[in-house]
This record gives structure tokens, C-alpha cells and sequence, in this order.
């Protein structure tokens, strides 16, 4: 798909003032030299960031503590004019920065604006257990459906095979593709729900879905999948979504029928915007699922180059899988270690493969 087939849609938006954007960045500075050389990962850490991020600029903390509380039509908010650094190192080749500290202002600005949405945390399996991740094209994985991909990357719930998913995730753009062709996705059931059929939203209320584990949480071997999930539930008015459009796999061709008219609906409707250096947008993941439009890289150092980070409402739900001290997630092996296998009914043939991962 190309980014010419989506219309930009309305978006809820905050563009920081050049004021707030120089108050925003002397605070980053306080946490850099303030974190040191500290693991981004520890609640020690965590602790540092909120109550820097506490005097960030009021208007930009009343935006999200709205989003956080009440959402967005779209389930998604774009800030703009987020501070990065001036010099930036270049873009990762191998998807990950060596040191935070070289993006030391971008970083520090992510975690603080995601404070304000929750506990911020990571996954062992991926990207090393990092908790601000490189978002970067690598040679030879073009046209994987994984943050390290190129091609159109379809939409989808972010980790929704996961039994602690995150409840939102950010993305911040370092530097934007070349051409500016890479226009980042979002879909939210809500907008879409009078457009789908009675049947199909009964459907899709079941579990009678699975979703397959992305590659780097497949430990357990490629036929690794979640416990059935219902793709929509919550109240009519403001519901919930779970959906991967590349690695759902639906355990009846009902249910098959009923993601497909999902699917076209909600691509029929997404709201698309192209990332500026400086713009982070905020998702939802419970509420829109999000994708990305196709873009050319060189893999010259200068290549599109976003900033990842995740965050839970409730970090005491997720205790018995951390260290002491941690906010990262033990390997999804050990986290199912004690559960009993799922027994599913078998897919439909023409199976979707590996999962999405970013």
C-alpha cells in the first residue's frame, strides 16, 4: 500500500510554544545529568523522571492526563515541538542506539511525557529489555512486519498477544525518511463501530481469535500463541480494540469473516500523519491499533529514526514477573512457565505468520 491511499484525519493535537519547548528542554537537561549513567529500566530511575516530569509545561500535562483519563476519539494525541538534541548521532543501522546519552535530550523528553500516562516499562525479549527503543530500518529485513521494516506495516495492537501488554505506547521521531513518505497509522473501533454489521460486531465480541507471538518473543518455538482473545469488548460508546491484521489468526471462518470486515472498515477511516523531528504521538493501545505507510531507506545514517516507549496503568498487576527494583517484564517463557498450554482449535488454512512487533 502507499501513503497516497489514507487522508490525514483529525487528530487531538498540543503544539508546544517555543517557551514551553525551552522549558521542556532544560528539564531534559536536569535528567540527564541528573540520571547519569543510570539503567533507564530501574524504578530508582522511574522516580528521578516523574518528578522532573511533574513541572513540565502545564498545558502539555493537562493534555495528557485527559488522554490518559478519558481518551480521544481517535485514541491517539500528537505533541509537537518535543525538544531533541541538537546533534544527533546517526540513525542506528542495527536498530539500536549504543548509548541513551547520545540522545540524551529525546530521551529524557519521552520518559517524562510518558509519566504522565502511567509506569513506564519494557519487555526482556525485546529490543534487550529497553524501555526507550530504536525504531530504525535495517538492510535485508525491508519488507519484515517488524519495527525494522520499510514496507507497509499493517495495523495492530501493540503486543496483544502479550499477557501484559501496554496500555499506551509513544512514539518520537528522531529524523523523518527522506521523502517524508512514511505516515504513521492509527484506527480506533469507535469511529467505526455504526459502519459495521450487528453480526460482525457479535463476532468479534467472541474469543475466537489468537495471535501468533512476534519473532522476538517466539521462544517457545513459531506456534506460539495467545489465549484467545475477543477483538472488541467495553461499552458500545467508547470501545476497546485487540487486533493484529498480519498475525490474528480467527478459529472460525465466521470470525474470519468478521475481522475482514473490521479490517476494511478501519482502513477505510485512519487518521495518518507524517512525524517531524520533534513530533511524538501518544496511542492508546486498548483503544486504536496503529500501522505505518511504506518509505525508502538508503541506510546512509540519515534514514527515518522514531523512539519507542511503553506504559502500564497498574505496575503492581505485573509484580510477580519483575525483579525486585525493575520495570522490565521477564521473557514471555517464564511468564507462561506456570500456565497451562492453550488448546485452540487449529487455524484456518492460509495462516497469517510471525506477528507485528512495532
Amino acid at each position: 500500500m502507499s501513503s497516497t491511499e489514507f487522508e490525514a484525519g483529525d487528530l487531538d493535537e498540543v503544539t508546544l510554544t517555543d517557551d514551553e519547548a525551552a522549558l521542556m528542554r532544560g528539564l531534559c537537561a536536569e535528567a540527564v545529568e541528573a540520571l547519569g549513567e543510570a539503567d533507564l529500566g530501574t524504578q530508582a530511575t522511574m522516580t528521578t523522571v516523574e518528578l522532573l516530569g511533574c513541572r513540565l509545561p502545564e498545558r502539555l500535562v493537562a493534555a495528557l492526563v485527559t488522554f490518559r483519563c478519558v481518551g480521544s476519539p481517535g485514541g491517539a494525541l500528537l505533541v509537537r515541538n518535543v525538544p531533541v538534541d541538537d546533534r544527533l548521532p546517526t540513525t542506528p543501522t542495527d536498530g539500536y542506539l549504543p548509548d541513551w546519552r547520545a540522545a540524551g535530550i529525546a530521551t529524557a523528553a519521552q520518559l517524562m511525557v510518558m509519566s504522565h500516562l502511567g509506569n513506564i516499562i519494557g519487555y526482556a525479549d525485546e529490543k534487550r529489555g529497553r524501555v526507550v527503543q530504536d525504531v530504525a530500518p535495517i538492510a535485508g529485513a525491508e519488507h519484515q512486519q517488524e519495527n525494522s521494516g520499510s514496507a507497509y506495516l499493517e495495523l495492530h495492537t501493540e503486543n496483544g498477544f502479550h499477557p501484559f501488554k501496554p496500555d499506551f505506547l509513544s512514539l518520537l521521531c528522531l529524523r523523518p525518511d527522506h521523502d517524508h513518505s512514511g505516515q504513521t497509522l492509527t484506527g480506533a473501533a469507535t469511529r467505526v463501530r455504526s459502519r459495521l454489521s450487528e453480526s460482525c460486531v457479535a463476532l468479534l465480541r467472541q474469543p475466537l481469535f489468537r495471535i501468533q507471538f512476534s519473532s522476538s518473543f517466539a521462544q517457545l518455538g513459531s506456534t506460539g500463541y495467545s489465549e484467545p482473545v475477543a477483538v472488541l469488548s467495553g461499552p458500545a460508546d467508547d470501545l476497546e480494540l485487540t487486533a493484529d491484521f498480519h498475525a490474528m489468526e480467527p478459529m472460525t471462518r465466521a470470525a474470519r469473516h468478521a475481522l475482514d470486515e473490521l479490517d476494511a472498515v478501519l482502513t477505510a477511516s485512519l487518521t495518518s500523519v507524517a512525524l517531524d523531528a520533534g513530533s511524538l504521538l501518544v496511542v492508546d493501545n486498548w483503544r486504536a491499533v496503529h500501522g505505518r505507510t511504506g518509505f525508502t531507506a538508503r541506510y546512509d545514517g540519515t534514514d527515518r529514526w522514531l523512539r519507542r516507549c511503553f506504559a502500564v496503568a497498574d505496575l503492581r498487576r505485573s509484580r510477580a514477573v519483575r525483579a525486585a527494583g525493575s520495570r522490565v517484564f521477564a521473557p514471555l517463557t517464564a511468564i507462561l512457565a506456570d500456565r497451562s498450554p492453550v488448546q485452540s482449535p487449529a487455524p484456518l488454512s492460509g495462516g497469517t505468520g510471525s506477528t507485528i512487533s512495532a
